[in-house]
This record gives structure tokens, C-alpha cells and sequence, in this order.
């Protein structure tokens, strides 16, 4: 054969494969699938994936370029993991190079090899470790050890729900099912990958110290965003490489190269963070059940409150549900749920800057027994806008339909959608008046009120602002478990898979918002939100003289059935009342989705192209929801709107969307559109 045909997988828009040629009696290099390539593309030169390896082309030998270098020193990517992309940019209507090209690290995808030669090199030296000897195991409680059990002996692909509430410990069943299974499989020319996902990078750090001190002669590799590049490729080349033994990481590493996996573990599978909402749009959750299904391996979803499509499969039997219902530590219990009515009329709660006198009594109760504090409020900065009450004017983002939050500490108005910002103004720009206020509370605000009524407290916030550094924010946690802090003000980000040991109290401000919502998984993510913050407190036993566990929420609508379950912690029932209401309105789980966003300078061209793609194919047994603007509707002088389209079966929906998506991709069109399929924000 004196030339072959590669062709190659690049990173564009474009819903093909390249065809390359590669002269083989000039080269002792043989090409395989699963090679990376350096091939010439356009005026510049890229690095791509071989997808396969041909005799011949369609295309005339004389009108393609030559392929500039096989990536050798590089192990063939599996044909495993070429399917996974291209399962991955079949479902979510993406082309092939847009999946498997950015899933890789940006120094392997570099036009020169130097630092992949060196980390293979590296990785070299520092060889296979197979001693997988957990130590200090704990020991389990009944319901523990048999849910460990049952992970570690399962065989084929069995999907299995963890349901645990706050506190159970899925952690340690997760870790002792893996000693389990790396214990069974200690081949050196097999040996076995356990893939552990949690939702956010902050969440690494106590886990990655979790899996170090339980396997120490274990080589461990940790994927996700925050690594520095060279960092990142040598991760993800131990993992390539069979060396990593287990794998953590955000949803990005359920798209790396494992060639031995054995178990994957999706911790607080429910959360939103599993989502990507730029680029390829793809649920980490979902790629990864279906990467167990392809291997025919077991994979664990953990939760205390699953979402409710993973409740569903349980409930119908699909998949096997596991249940920690008491908490690990004994004598721990969940804390007690309190209301704080601020529409009572009487007696009437005094509040001081937001925060209510019962609240206020039981922060000083806990810093006189020595006992941390948490204030949960998911909305940083000082204020969410400032106004002027002369002549109503209120700080709006000129290129956002979205309010300048104030930043105090910055001196800054900031908007959190575009990135926009500007000085404070001394005075109104519209009427001169120099008293402007702030209206409504953040982080920032709630804090400074702490520090007056507290000067002796130790008070720390954690929250986007706080922790933009590298490492500030494993850094503000480190300083919460040291016992340095007596009251915790955080976001979303302290609100779940922290193990506060002496955190005994939890206040709640400001949940109501979300019971208003358009979007109807609104109450499912605010149920969720509380019952994990309420998570924090009271993971120990109670001590002697020492306070019970107990979490404030304070809300105008006491009477709210969401609010019920809370006090209860019945996820059950609420999650089957859900369940049934979602039946009645046919939303998901029960109906199939796909969302096409377009985006132009004006919000007439996008309502237009939406309307046009609605009549540009037929669309039988589809239904095509009216186009309408998008919640945001401006974001950085770009004007959005979306279509919904909706079916009761995925197959018919997925068929329907290929044809769709081609046919939108010949319209010539001002717009930039993108389609989601499985959307979580409508």
C-alpha cells in the first residue's frame, strides 16, 4: 500500500470528517485509529484525531493535502472512547471534532510535542504503582456495608441509586465498594479505574485528601477546569495511560481516555453544575450511565435528593435504589427545622438589616457555646442594585437586561451576566440626587451587618468574590474546620458535600424567590438547596451541654407545602407529588425537549429566524412551542430568544432534530443560533 487514507476528526463547525493522505513507503509510521495528527487546514495547522484508516477516498488523491506527523509517542486513543464522542455529538447534535478535540488537554492538542514528551517521559520514571491496601477503613453501619457490598459485587452495567440523606456517609460506602473492587482486580496489566465526578471544583480538594489517606500507594490523577495546563496533561495522561487507579474530577472528566474502567461514581448527582451550558451541552450524568451501559459496568448515583429523573428510573424499577436513611456518626442526628414567619402579625419579627431577632438570638446562643455558625443567602455582592428616590432611577446594565449589583468592598457596579462595570456614581445621573440607596441584601451587606451586631465574632464569607484566587477558596474552607470562624456567610458554594464538624446552626435567608419562578424545576432545585445546606449542621454527635442541631429559614410564606416537606425532610413525598405534577403537565421526565436559542442585535431578527425554522421542515408528531424572548433577554447588546420543541418519544425527537439541524445550518441567516437537547434552564 503506498499511501492510505486517514481521516481525521477537527475541532469545527463543520458535520464531518477530513479526508488526509498519508504516504506510508516514506514513512516507517503505520497510522491506526485513535491517533492524534498534525494536519494542514486552511492557512494554519491543527492537530486532529484519527478516526479511521482507508485504502481510498471519494475524493481525488491530487485534491488532498498530506497529513504532517502521527502523534507515535502517543498510545491510540480506544475505540471506546471514539464512540463515547460520537454517541455524545450524535445525542446532542454536535459534529465529532467538537467533542473529541477540546475533551483533550490543550498541551496535547499543541502544534509541538515538547511537553508531551516531556510528561510521557516523566510518567515513565515514575512507573505503575498496583498496591491497592486501603487503610484506616472505618467501620460501616448495617445499611452502609450492604450498600457496599452491593456496588462492589454488582456485575455487568447495573445502575444503582445511593439515596442517603445529609450526613449518611455515601462517601465511605463510595470509597470501601472501590477497595473492593481495585482489591479483585489487582492484574498489573489490567488493573482496574474508578471514576469519582463530583459537581464543583471546590469539592476536589476534601475528597482528593479523603482517597490519598484511605490509598496511599495509589496513583490518583484529578480532572477538572482549575489545573494549570501542563498540570492537566499529566493527569489526564496517568489516566490514559492506565497508571491512575482512581480518577476525580468535575463534569469534564467523564469525556477522558480510561482505558480499564471499572466504576463510576456521580456524587450529588442532581446538581445543575453536571450541565455544560457552553459549547457542547452535554450532561456529564447522562454521558456517564451511558458510558457504564457501553463498558457493561456498574455505575453509582449518589444523592440526598435525587433529581427527579433519577427518582423515576428508581421508582420504575430501572434502576436498583440503595438507602442510607440514618446518619453515619451515631448519635448524629438531622437537625430540627425551624420557620421564621416574617408575615406574622403578631408578636412581629423585629429585623436588623435583614436578618430577624430569632435569628440574631440563635447565632449569639451557639458563639457563647462555642458552636459555628452558617448564613446561607445565594446572592453575592453588597446589594443587588442601587436606586435614587427622587426621580426613580436604578442602576441597569446598559447592555444587559439585568441590574448592576454593587460591589461596596470594590467600590464597583458590576454586572454578573456581561462583566460590565463602572465606578459608584456620587450622585444620580439622571436627577443629580447624591442619596442613592442599596436595595436588597448580598454576601457583602449581610456580613457588615454581622460585624456590627457581632465586633467579637470571627466572621468569614465565601463566595465568588471572596474566592477568586487559586486555592483562596480550599484555603476559607480550611480556616472553617480549624474552628477559626464563628460564623460562616456563604453561596451556594458551602451549601453542599462539606463536613463542618462543630457547625451546629444554619440560617437561611431569602429562599421566596424561587417559589415564583417560570422555570418549573424551580421548586425541585430549592428543596434540593435546603435540604443540603441544612446538611451542614449537626454531622456529629451532639455534645454534652451542647446545642441541638437546628436550621432557621425565614420566609413570608410559612404555609408553603414545599416549606412542609423541608421541616420533615421528606424528600419521598415530595418528590412524588413532583413527580405527579410533571405527569399532568407533561414536562420531564415524562416528555422528551430540545431548546434552540438564537441570538441578534435585534430581538425582532431572532424572533423572526425562530419563526422560520418552525416552517422550514415538516414536524409530525412534534410539537413546536411558540418562539418566545428569553428570560434574560439582553446580555452584552446581544439580544435572545428560544423555541421549545417537545415529543413523548426520544428516538422520534433525535431523528427529527438531525434533520432540523441540517436543514438550519443552510439557511443563510444574521442569526447565531445553538441547539440543547435535555435542557435544565428554559
Amino acid at each position: 500500500m503506498e499511501n492510505c487514507i486517514l481521516k481525521v476528526a477537527l475541532d469545527t463547525p463543520l458535520d464531518f470528517c477530513f479526508d488526509y493522505v498519508w504516504a506510508v513507503e516514506e514513512s516507517t509510521v503505520r497510522p491506526l485509529a485513535g491517533q492524534l495528527v498534525l494536519v494542514p487546514f486552511g492557512r494554519r495547522e491543527v492537530v486532529g484525531l484519527i478516526v479511521a484508516v482507508h485504502e481510498t477516498s471519494e475524493v481525488p488523491l491530487d485534491k488532498l493535502k498530506q497529513a504532517i506527523a502521527v502523534r507515535t509517542q502517543l498510545t491510540p486513543l480506544s475505540a471506546e472512547w471514539i464512540a463515547l464522542c460520537t454517541f455524545a455529538a450524535d445525542y446532542y447534535q454536535r459534529p465529532l471534532g467538537e467533542v473529541a478535540i477540546p475533551g483533550l488537554p490543550k498541551n496535547l492538542r499543541a502544534l509541538k510535542t515538547t511537553s508531551l514528551d516531556k510528561a510521557i517521559k516523566k510518567l515513565g520514571k515514575a512507573g505503575a504503582v498496583h498496591d491497592a491496601t486501603p487503610i484506616a477503613m472505618p467501620q460501616l453501619n448495617p445499611a452502609q456495608q450492604e450498600a457496599a457490598d452491593a456496588i462492589a459485587s454488582a456485575t455487568g452495567f447495573a445502575p444503582t441509586l445511593l439515596y442517603g440523606v445529609t450526613g449518611s456517609g455515601k462517601t465511605e460506602v463510595y470509597l470501601q465498594a472501590a477497595a473492593q473492587i481495585l482489591a479483585h482486580s489487582s492484574d498489573e496489566h489490567n488493573p482496574a479505574q474508578i471514576l469519582i465526578l463530583v459537581p464543583e471544583i471546590n469539592l476536589t480538594p476534601q475528597l482528593e485528601a479523603n482517597v490519598r489517606a484511605r490509598f496511599p500507594d495509589v496513583a490518583i490523577a484529578t480532572l477538572h477546569s482549575g489545573l494549570a495546563e501542563g498540570e492537566r496533561m499529566m493527569h489526564w495522561l496517568a489516566a490514559h495511560l492506565g497508571q491512575a487507579r482512581i480518577i476525580l474530577g468535575t463534569r469534564l472528566a467523564i469525556l477522558s481516555s480510561l482505558p480499564h474502567l471499572k466504576l463510576i461514581i456521580v456524587d450529588e448527582e442532581h446538581d445543575p453544575s453536571y450541565k455544560q451550558q457552553e459549547g457542547l451541552r452535554y450532561s456529564a450524568r447522562d454521558l456517564a450511565v451511558w458510558r457504564a451501559h457501553q463498558l457493561n459496568i456498574p455505575i453509582v448515583l449518589g444523592s440526598a435528593t435525587p433529581s427527579l429523573e433519577t427518582w423515576h428510573h428508581a421508582q420504575s424499577g430501572r434502576y436498583r435504589k440503595l438507602e442510607l436513611r440514618e446518619r453515619a456518626v451515631r448519635d448524629a442526628v438531622l437537625p430540627k427545622v425551624g420557620l421564621i414567619d416574617l408575615e406574622r402579625k403578631a408578636p412581629r419579627e423585629q429585623m436588623t438589616e435583614g436578618v430577624s431577632a430569632t435569628l440574631i438570638a440563635a447565632l449569639k446562643l451557639r458563639m457563647e457555646r462555642g458552636e459555628q455558625s452558617l448564613l446561607f443567602l445565594n446572592r453575592r455582592g453588597y446589594a443587588p442594585v442601587i436606586a435614587c428616590d427622587s426621580c426613580r432611577w436604578i442602576s441597569n446594565c446598559t447592555r444587559c437586561s439585568a441590574f448592576l449589583v454593587l460591589h461596596k468592598l470594590d467600590k464597583r457596579l458590576r454586572c454578573h451576566h456581561c462583566g460590565y462595570e463602572q465606578r459608584i456614581p456620587r450622585s444620580c445621573p439622571t436627577c443629580g440626587n447624591v442619596d442613592l440607596q442599596p436595595l436588597g441584601r448580598g454576601t457583602q451587606r449581610v456580613e457588615e451587618n454581622l460585624q456590627a451586631i457581632f465586633p467579637e465574632a470571627r466572621i468569614l464569607r465565601i463566595d465568588a468574590d471572596s474566592t477568586r484566587r487559586k486555592g483562596s477558596a480550599q484555603a476559607a474552607f480550611d480556616t472553617v474546620h480549624r474552628g477559626e470562624v464563628d460564623i460562616l456567610i456563604g453561596t451556594q458554594m458551602v451549601a453542599k458535600g462539606h463536613d463542618f464538624q462543630n457547625l451546629t446552626l444554619v440560617g437561611v435567608m431569602n429562599p421566596d424567590t424561587a417559589l415564583f419562578s417560570h422555570d418549573y424545576r424551580a421548586s425541585e432545585r430549592l428543596f434540593a438547596q435546603l435540604m443540603q445546606v441544612a446538611g451542614r449542621a449537626g454531622r456529629v454527635a451532639q455534645k454534652e451541654g451542647g446545642s441541638a442541631s437546628e436550621v432557621l429559614i425565614q420566609t413570608r410564606y410559612s404555609q408553603h407545602p414545599l416549606y412542609a416537606a423541608v421541616r420533615t425532610h421528606d424528600y419521598d413525598t415530595f418528590a412524588s407529588e413532583l413527580l405527579e405534577e410533571r405527569q399532568q403537565a407533561c414536562f420531564p421526565p415524562f416528555m422528551y425537549q430540545a431548546l434552540l436559542r438564537a441570538e441578534a442585535k435585534e430581538l425582532k431578527i431572532a424572533l423572526d429566524f425562530l419563526h422560520q425554522a418552525i416552517d422550514c421542515v415538516e414536524h409530525g408528531g412534534i410539537t413546536m412551542n411558540d418562539p418566545i424572548p428569553m428570560t434574560m433577554t439582553r446580555v452584552a447588546n446581544v439580544d435572545r430568544a428560544q423555541l421549545l420543541v417537545e415529543c413523548a418519544s426520544r428516538p422520534a425527537l433525535q431523528a427529527f432534530l438531525k434533520v432540523w439541524i441540517a436543514t438550519l445550518r443552510e439557511m443563510k441567516s444574521r442569526v447565531r443560533w445553538s441547539l440543547e437537547v435535555d435542557p435544565v434552564d428554559i
